[in-house]
């Protein structure tokens, strides 16, 4: 599965005092150099040999920095390396405890809510290490994930902890380089699965246990540049980013319904076709900036740590450690006329709370919104059936195509909408839709994963084959349905019920000479509102301390967004650009830097 990121304007810069800025050390043999002075450093002060804890989030790469480590220790400051897989039980057991979360689903597992990485840990082995420690004659380093456990807290002297973006993790899964729990080689059976339903909360978990108790911080996406940060500068870079709006860097993925619009837009080497990418979102990382060439790269979600600030009271208690949005953009244009079985997403849905809960343990459910950033010829979309469709056979030839055989008369089902800018399409869970292409979609959703793991089930994707990212053509095989959980989470929603209730308006919430500001109509069901503001000059809005704002540059070149109690605290986003403004920020203006129109589109939760 093909990901490309985009660096582009992606800099967050912020202002920390001269100390912090100057405490990053960048390259991996500066940073080696500095833990091997600390290390030194700490071992003579106690009077005896210490226990260092090297843990992290899954695809460090523990060999490399391992290897770096005794090229650079000169005065063989350390003695022992040992792995934290020795630590763990056997791989057997680490499949059964698994299984349950794995399931036999095809398509979805069972999030593993309540695990941590003590479940997989052997207490014997770990009383092990424990006495070898006591017995040693020189200073060790445990690495691996898991080093930092809380069964060794009494014996480690020291943690630092080794991070990593997320997609250059799922890079090494997808192509069977991932070391999972308990191993020091890859794994080539290792499945998807196991990461967004067991592995990735009990690393979450691990994680957020060792916030506050480790020593040092570690940008480790590279082996090759390794960053480092002393854990109170780290924590200061937290806080203080949460005083600004929040830039991701920007993902893409092609896809059979992949288009071209990105050509206009972005530079983004090798992608050959965009079906969306992602603005904002829990699974993307951020660039932060401290000034004078001082910069570094880590996960989003590490504002999680403070999550009142970043998401609000309410998000916080309702959906602990969940980052429940999300803003895409479909793309879908193309250059000459073309049938929308090529251009059209698959049919599908999505999931409600109760649904997802239920069958996959997640908090909440996929609510979701399509607003029409761009329009060609042909621009539609598809929601809903006809009033006089007959709804069990299509059922019955979504089974009998399996999306193996095409549906000729597909179309007689479904209801198709013409799009124009501007317009909003609501689909709450159960009901059946898809971007149908020659329109650029703002696609603003709940995100009901942690993991941010994706629920739609998919009905009918026309039969046709998917995007080859090897080959740049669309020769692979064609999509997997979900018939099981599209028809049981169907709500059949038809064209007169749609029309009344899902195609939404904008009213005026306010008029000044300065801006308009709108906000769209809704359903009780769907959990955010979505507004819009028109400008010239500015525009103002507030968090009120309670609401995490996601707003979208969606007609204009570039936009800054700046605090009103401060205008220190700012960034500019560009055209199709969003930045994730916490919920503490308080008022704020929005200004076209060119005293160019614009239009600005926001995502906010309805409670807070």
């Amino acid at each position: 599965m093909p990901l490309y990121e985009d660096r582009r304007n992606a800099e967050n810069y912020i202002a920390v005092s001269d100390q912090c800025k100057h405490a990053l050390i960048a390259g991996t043999q500066p940073v080696i150099n500095a833990l091997l002075h600390e290390i030194k450093e700490r071992s003579s002060n106690m009077g005896r040999p210490i226990l260092v804890a090297f843990d992290g989030w899954y695809g460090i790469e523990w060999d490399a920095i391992m290897e770096a480590m005794k090229a650079c220790d000169a005065d063989s400051v350390i003695k022992n390396y040992w792995s934290a897989s020795q630590l763990f039980q056997s791989q057997a057991d680490i499949a059964a405890y698994k299984k349950p979360y794995i399931t036999e689903d095809p398509g979805f597992g069972f999030v593993n809510s309540d695990g941590h990485l003590e479940d997989l840990l052997s207490t014997d082995k770990v009383n092990e290490v424990a006495s070898n420690v006591r017995s040693s004659s020189g200073n060790t380093i445990l690495y691996g994930c898991g080093a930092a456990t809380e069964c060794l807290k009494d014996a480690i002297d020291m943690i630092v902890y080794f991070d990593k973006t997320r997609q250059p993790v799922l890079w090494q899964m997808w192509e069977n380089k991932l070391v999972p729990f308990g191993a020091d080689t890859a794994d080539p059976s290792y499945g998807w699965k196991e990461y967004y339903y067991c592995d990735y909360y009990l690393l979450d978990r691990q994680k957020e246990y060792l916030y506050d108790r480790m020593d040092f911080w570690v940008e480790a996406i590279s082996a090759d540049d390794l960053k480092l940060l002393p854990q109170r500068y780290y924590d200061e870079i937290i806080r203080e980013l949460l005083c600004y709006p929040i830039k991701n860097i920007k993902i893409y993925q092609p896809g059979p319904w992949g288009a071209y619009r990105y050509r206009d837009l972005f530079d983004v080497p090798g992608l050959e076709c965009n079906a969306w990418n992602e603005l904002a979102g829990p699974e993307l990382g951020m660039i932060v900036d401290l000034g004078d060439g001082n910069s570094f790269e880590m996960p989003m979600l590490n504002l999680m740590k403070y999550q009142e600030r970043f998401l609000g009271a309410y998000l916080t208690k309702e959906y602990p450690s969940l980052f429940p949005m999300d803003v895409w953009l479909d793309d879908g244009y193309f250059p000459e006329k073309t049938p929308i079985e090529r251009t059209a997403m698959p049919i599908h849905n999505h999931p409600s709370t109760d649904y997802i809960k239920r069958h996959f343990n997640e908090p909440l459910g996929r609510y979701e919104t399509y607003y029409i950033c761009e329009a060609y010829e042909g621009a539609c979309t598809i929601m809903g059936y006809k009033d006089n469709a007959d709804l069990e056979e299509w059922e019955r030839v979504c089974r009998d195509s399996n999306n193996l055989k095409r549906i000729e008369d597909w179309k007689n089902y479904f209801s198709i909408w013409d799009s124009n800018v501007g317009d909003l399409y609501l689909i709450p869970p159960g009901t059946a839709h898809g971007h149908g292409g020659n329109q650029m979609v703002l696609e603003m959703d709940t995100c009901p994963s942690v993991s941010a793991t994706e629920y739609s089930f998919f009905e009918y994707d026309f039969a046709r084959n998917n995007w080859d990212d090897d080959t740049k053509t669309m020769t692979a095989p064609p999509l997997k349905m979900h018939l099981e959980h599209a028809f049981d989470n169907e709500k059949w929603r038809r064209e007169s019920w749609v029309k009344e209730h899902l195609l939404a308006k904008p009213k005026v919430k306010q008029w000044t000479k300065d801006y308009q500001y709108d906000r769209y109509a809704t359903v009780p069901e769907m959990p955010f509102d979505i507004d819009r503001f028109h400008f010239y000059t500015s525009a103002v809005n507030d968090t009120q301390g309670a609401f995490a704002h996601i707003v979208t540059l969606t007609i204009g070149k570039k936009a800054i967004i700046r605090s009103k109690r401060d205008g220190k605290y700012q960034t500019e986003i560009e055209l199709f650009q969003s930045a994730v403004i916490p919920a503490d920020f308080g008022e704020y203006e929005m200004v076209s830097t060119d005293g160019g129109f614009c239009e600005v589109v926001l995502l906010c939760w309805k409670k807070g």
